[in-house]
């Protein structure tokens, strides 16, 4: 799927570009901050921001699948990058972004972490690694933690669940780091297990996008970086309920489909997106290809 990572203000420039220039334009990463996004980003400056303690805030970030949780969290990493450290032996580094191993274990998580940083990885016990990790974590004066995926831990059994929260909840405490979870609402469920860990982390959430204000607010978003010539409207009502009942309000499935309508315009000449272009340009929504998958 195309991002959303905005990288100009509009598609102003390239509106004069040739056909397969501008479908090629479509292909790059975009961002675009609407607010609820903007709201979440100020949180988790804050957390950046914030003195180290021995209690540090921590925040779960919950949404569904493909609704931007994702890239709202590496485009928070993105803005706060490694650097040099002169002073110390590895590079300074504020924010790291990894993932949850596919099932609860301690030792792959401090991997994941390990490899992140083109680290060596102990071969030995998870007692190891965990030294190594802590070792590397204080060497990069690490502030923030982001753990995607964090919703992996239910694939495990319950004891390993706790395991795992257990190791977060120490990594936060010996590093005074503030650690960001991100995954989806069966998240919530697993750290309900703990009341420790459930009273550490704020949940912050991203919902489904509604018919609503914002969301005619987020076409019009859109459309301002669309290299399309001709005016699409895409807030106006009818035209709105169309897209949002195909990407069926998440804003990675909106993205996809405005990429593909907008590659289907620029080549058959229409030069905006209409709901003809919108059957046309030869989308599926989610449901559609599960339904399809299921039949397969």
């Amino acid at each position: 799927m195309t991002s959303y990572m905005h990288l100009h203000p509009s598609a102003v420039d390239y509106i004069e570009l040739d056909a397969g220039e501008r479908v090629q334009w479509l292909k790059r990463p975009r961002w675009i901050g609407y607010p609820r996004a903007q709201e979440v980003m100020g949180k988790l400056e804050d957390l950046l921001r914030h003195p180290r303690e021995a209690r540090m805030p921590n925040m779960l970030l919950i949404g569904g699948t493909n609704n931007g949780k994702t890239r709202l969290i590496r485009n928070f990493a993105q803005r706060h990058p490694a650097e040099e450290n002169p002073g110390g032996e590895h590079i300074f580094a504020p924010v790291l972004y990894t993932q949850a191993p596919p099932a609860p274990s301690e030792s792959g998580f401090y991997s994941e972490i390990l490899n992140t940083l083109f680290e060596k990885v102990p071969t030995s016990s998870a007692d190891a690694k965990r030294a190594r990790v802590i070792q590397v974590l204080r060497g990069i004066q690490l502030k923030v933690l982001i753990v995607d995926e964090l919703h992996n831990i239910l694939a495990g059994a319950s004891v390993k669940q706790q395991q795992f929260l257990n190791m977060i909840k120490y990594l936060s405490n010996e590093l005074q780091i503030s650690i960001v979870g991100c995954g989806t609402g069966d998240l919530l469920r697993a750290v309900s297990i703990d009341p420790q860990i459930q009273n550490r982390f704020v949940p912050e959430l991203l919902p489904r996008w509604q018919m609503n204000k914002e969301f005619r607010q987020l076409l019009m978003s859109f459309e301002r970086i669309l290299p399309l010539r001709n005016p699409s409207e895409l807030h106006e009502p009818q035209l709105a309920g169309k897209l949002l009942a195909m990407c069926e309000g998440t804003i990675g499935e909106l993205s996809t489909l405005l990429n593909m309508a907008a590659t289907y315009a620029i080549q058959q000449g229409h030069e905006q997106i209409s709901a003809d272009v919108l059957n046309a340009c030869g989308y599926l929504p989610p449901s559609d290809r599960t339904r399809q998958a299921a039949r397969a």
